[in-house]
């Protein structure tokens, strides 16, 4: 019928990530299965941990406006947003206060 299943070897542990939580599941089996062509994957496992995600407190357009904004470089605007724990003007001000 086209059915292959094998068992995928080495396998430690397998993470789901949503947008909210990510969920591990550890000491993992996992079976792949390809049906016409389509691969589909089978996840079994006794150690389940979900963890919430960290929702980022600044875009990439706030990082690009501090930018602007002040001259520097994009790697110094993001750190003085995640220094100013994602609010704009203050990460402006500390950039620009000299």
């Amino acid at each position: 019928m086209g059915v292959d299943m094998k068992e995928v070897e080495g396998v430690e542990e397998v993470v789901i990530r949503t947008r909210t939580k990510d969920i591990i599941v550890k000491d993992a089996s996992v079976a792949e299965v390809t049906v016409k062509g389509m691969r589909m994957f089978q996840v079994s496992g006794e150690e389940v941990e979900e963890k919430a995600r960290e929702t980022p407190k600044f875009t990439e357009e706030d990082v690009l406006l501090v930018v602007q904004q002040t001259g520097v470089s994009k790697e110094r605007a993001q750190s003085a947003l995640e220094d100013a724990d994602g609010d704009l003007a203050k990460a402006i001000l500390s950039l620009t206060a000299a």
